[in-house]
């Protein structure tokens, strides 16, 4: 296999579930093909690194084997290898979220009526002062 479509590739590796989700990616600039962004008719060759978005996080993936055909997970990772630099800032950013969830105090249970009247006081009280 000579090469393959961008977007199929992404849906080949399980980056995406749909090559429609893949497109959108791709022409909402969030893909970077060898640090560029990238049309979805690109052609994917060996070597190239491809930087994808996965929710709150961003791979950084250097391309092994091709495929446009969508196997097991096993199998997809085998068409990619991730960066270490992109493995080490991806430990460090979930690490981050940890620290600050946990760090966030989150109210035991709703506010009754007489608490939500004092919240909505103390906006108005604050819009006064603005």
């Amino acid at each position: 296999m000579s090469g393959v479509r961008l977007d199929k590739w992404l849906w080949a590796a399980r980056f995406f579930k749909t090559r429609q989700l893949a497109k959108k990616a791709i022409e909402g600039g969030k893909v970077h093909y060898n640090g560029a962004r990238a049309k979805t008719s690109k052609t994917v060759e060996p070597g190239a690194l491809i930087r994808v978005p996965q929710g709150w996080d961003i791979w950084e993936v250097e391309v092994l084997a091709l495929s446009d055909q969508r196997r097991g997970a096993p199998e997809a990772r085998e068409l990619y290898r991730e960066t270490p630099e992109s493995v080490e800032r991806r430990a460090r950013e979930a690490e981050a979220r940890r620290l600050t969830n946990q760090a966030m105090q989150h109210p035991m249970k709703r506010p009754d009526k007489r608490e939500r009247r004092k919240i909505k006081r103390f906006q108005r009280e604050q819009g006064d002062d603005v």
